[in-house]
Order: structure tokens, then C-alpha cells, then sequence
């Protein structure tokens, strides 16, 4: 049995011969997350809906994961405009809305091709209990 363990995605998939996400025991982090739209294949005009969209992806490698996301420890965005956040920021506080237990966050300004607008990548730690739980 491989050690690593390749993760795909119904209707999301990259145009290269690469994984959504990729794990190694406990340990999950992904590729590029793009704001597409799962149904339809198409990029979205808007930030809003691409970061709808990508915040779905975020749910669904999860679950295909077997995590969910209070496993992720940390989430980078690829944004085109960094000074445009607030329908980043509208997901975020949706998918976390509890200000003491959010991953870490960084945010990168980005030249993205293909109409994108926004990109993630995450990393998380599938299978291991928070601190002050037990095991």
C-alpha cells in the first residue's frame, strides 16, 4: 500500500496530471483551489462567486478527506487585487465563525491566468485531537 494518497474531487480537477490534495498520514495539504465552478466548468466574473466557489472546494476535499474543517491548520489565498478582501473575508467568517479557533491565514497578491481571481491552498491536520481534548 502507497504511503501517500492522492485526492480527487467530482467536478473539480486541474488540467495537469496532479492531485486536488495529497496525505501523508495525518498530515493533507492541496494544490491550487480555483474559484470554478464545479457544475458548470466555467470561471465566474466575479470575486464573489469564485470565493463561493472555492470555500465549496474547501468543503468537499474535506469530506473526501474524511476531515472537516475545523482540521485545517492553514489556508493561503493567491488574490489578483490583495486590497479587494471582503468577499474573502464574508466566506471566512461563514466557514469559521469563531474567533478563537480559525487557521492561520495569509493572503498573497497574484497574477493568475484563465479569468481567476482567486487561488488556496490549505494544510491540515486530519485525525488529531485539539489542544485540551482527549484522545
Amino acid at each position: 500500500m502507497a504511503r501517500r494518497r492522492s485526492i480527487y474531487l467530482p467536478g473539480f480537477r486541474h488540467a495537469n496530471p496532479i492531485p486536488v490534495a495529497s496525505q501523508v498520514g495525518p498530515i493533507l495539504v492541496s494544490g491550487a483551489l480555483t474559484g470554478r465552478d464545479p457544475a458548470t466548468q466555467q470561471m465566474p466574473a466575479t470575486l464573489d462567486e469564485q470565493c463561493a466557489n472555492v470555500f465549496g472546494h474547501v468543503e468537499a476535499l474535506m469530506a473526501a478527506a474524511g476531515a472537516t474543517t475545523d482540521d485545517i491548520v492553514k489556508m493561503t489565498f493567491h488574490l489578483a487585487d490583495p486590497a479587494d478582501r471582503e468577499p474573502l473575508n464574508r466566506q471566512w467568517t461563514a466557514m469559521f465563525p469563531d474567533p478563537q479557533s480559525r487557521p492561520a491565514r495569509q493572503v498573497i497578491a497574484a497574477r493568475l491566468d484563465g479569468g481567476a481571481l482567486v487561488h488556496c491552498e490549505l494544510m491540515a491536520v486530519l485525525g488529531e485531537p485539539a489542544v485540551g481534548e482527549e484522545s
